[in-house]
């Protein structure tokens, strides 16, 4: 791999490597590589770690008020594939991926390939300098992403979309009931379950009667197709 192309990446990535094997790799897809081995897939492995750590702590530690379901919600759509492979493309890294003649024949690469390369970069900047220019380099890119889904969060009331929906759809208010509660009385926690003209949909946990009540109108809105089901890591 020519220095000119390295001299790009690191422009691109706005960090320098002190061994520049480390880019070298990261750059490589599986398609020109001798042998996978030798390609970006296990430095994506490890980016793909580095990427959730960094993303973790930074929710945890911005952002105290929120609970485990809330922080795990914004995160998984923080690293999410299709975010990964947008923060590839704003940065142009894609272009300058190594490619084996048949994927470089394509007009446009697929998203994946794209996300896994911006996490091959972490994961080579973590090698090379360890944890904080990492997290430095991910943060640039993700923290107005991160902001945007505590925004889009705050303004997600699921019960008041559920409500919309049954007086407009059937004329009825829906019903919430709590099915059970356990845990001690400083931590005890809800399921609860909405009805709506006769209809029981799926009971969801909370650690409140509220967010309990939340949580079951996002599974009747999902149960009725007007929500995405939940997906850990979205594609």
């Amino acid at each position: 791999m020519n220095d000119a192309l390295l001299d790009t990446a690191e422009s691109l990535l706005g960090y320098s490597f002190n061994d520049r094997q480390f880019l070298s790799r990261a750059l490589t897809h599986a398609s020109s590589a001798d042998c996978r081995l030798q390609s970006n897939e296990r430095m994506e492995f490890l980016g793909d770690a580095v990427l959730g750590l960094v993303v973790v702590e930074y929710l945890h530690a911005t952002y105290p008020d929120l609970l485990e379901g809330d922080l795990t919600k914004i995160k998984s759509s923080v690293v999410s594939r299709r975010t990964c492979a947008e923060a590839a493309i704003e940065l142009g890294l894609e272009g300058l991926l190594v490619l084996g003649k048949g994927m470089g024949q394509s007009e446009r690469l697929p998203a994946s390939v794209a996300a896994a390369a911006w996490e091959a970069a972490i994961g080579a900047i973590y090698l090379d300098g360890g944890l904080e220019p990492a997290r430095v380099f991910i943060l640039d890119a993700l923290r107005q992403r991160i902001e945007a889904g505590i925004e889009l969060g705050h303004h997600h009331n699921y019960k008041s979309m559920l409500q919309q929906h049954a007086q407009r759809t059937f004329n009825r208010s829906p019903v919430y009931a709590v099915l059970d509660e356990q845990g001690p009385d400083h931590a005890k926690c809800f399921e609860v379950a909405v009805t709506i003209d006769g209809r029981q949909f799926p009971g969801r946990w909370g650690a409140s009667k509220k967010r309990a009540e939340q949580e079951a109108a996002l599974s009747a809105l999902q149960t009725l197709g007007l929500m995405p089901p939940d997906d850990p890591r979205p594609e």
